[in-house]
């Protein structure tokens, strides 16, 4: 039975803490996050759910700012509720998978989810993950996302010129853009372009709101599928 429950850190202030709700259909995996989560100081778990239909009913009562969805779950699957949440509220979505369930994630990726992490990631993983998606960020992991969008991207050839989706980009955009592809931070993109790190915040910035995307992660999808950026090839081959 989906239970919701309120946060043993009641007294801490709202605006110090990240609201989590954990949407799995196994009460002890449920449990375990949980029990992960409640001992940071910032993170409070505010409901739990397990099946697609109450996620979606907890998250529109208590507008958490994560969700952990799992993919596979009675009444609704995580993916259909996981899309409702992002067309409908401003809970950021977090998807648990596991090695076996590629397909999904990568249309999880696709509809907008801000990232995925999978189950038995150790807690410091999932800590960090839930900490970087409150503020905003994307939660990529490059080995999984070269291996998702490597098998299901549309474009298995670079095209012959820069795809029209990414024309507007100068060309240290891309250059940008190429390294977000590969899974890199902010920090790792300016060591590698040897610039300052806010200097790739604007460059990340700037493409986001050229390209219409939301976040990293859809960047990803976006330079994989168009072909600027080949998964099977040496790190940095692309279009142009």
């Amino acid at each position: 039975m989906p239970i919701s429950s309120p946060s043993s850190a009641a007294d801490t202030s709202a605006a110090e803490t990240i609201s989590v709700l954990i949407a799995d259909d196994q009460r002890l995996v449920r449990a375990g996050f949980r029990v992960i989560l409640a001992g940071e100081p910032d993170i409070v778990v505010v409901g739990e759910a397990a099946d697609g239909v109450h996620a979606i009913e907890l998250t529109r009562a208590l507008v958490p700012d994560v969700v952990l969805m799992d993919i596979r779950m009675p009444a609704m699957d995580g993916l259909a509720a996981a899309r409702q949440i992002i067309a409908n509220f401003t809970s950021r979505v977090l998807i648990l998978t596991t090695f076996d369930a590629d397909e999904y994630v990568y249309e999880a990726l696709r509809m907008g989810a801000s990232g995925f992490l999978l189950k038995d990631a150790p807690p410091d993983q999932l800590i960090g993950a839930v900490r970087s998606i409150a503020a905003g960020n994307a939660l990529i992991d490059p080995v999984i996302t070269r291996r998702l969008i490597g098998r299901f991207a549309h474009a298995v050839r670079p095209p012959a010129v820069l795809p029209d989706q990414l024309k507007e980009l100068t060309s240290r955009e891309l250059d940008v853009l190429r390294l977000v592809a590969r899974g890199l931070s902010n920090a790792e993109i300016a060591d590698e372009l040897v610039v300052e790190e806010s200097t790739v915040k604007t460059h990340v910035s700037r493409v986001l709101l050229k390209l219409g995307l939301r976040d990293r992660v859809q960047a990803v999808v976006i330079a994989y599928e168009s072909g600027f950026v080949i998964p099977d090839d040496a790190p940095g081959r692309a279009a142009g």
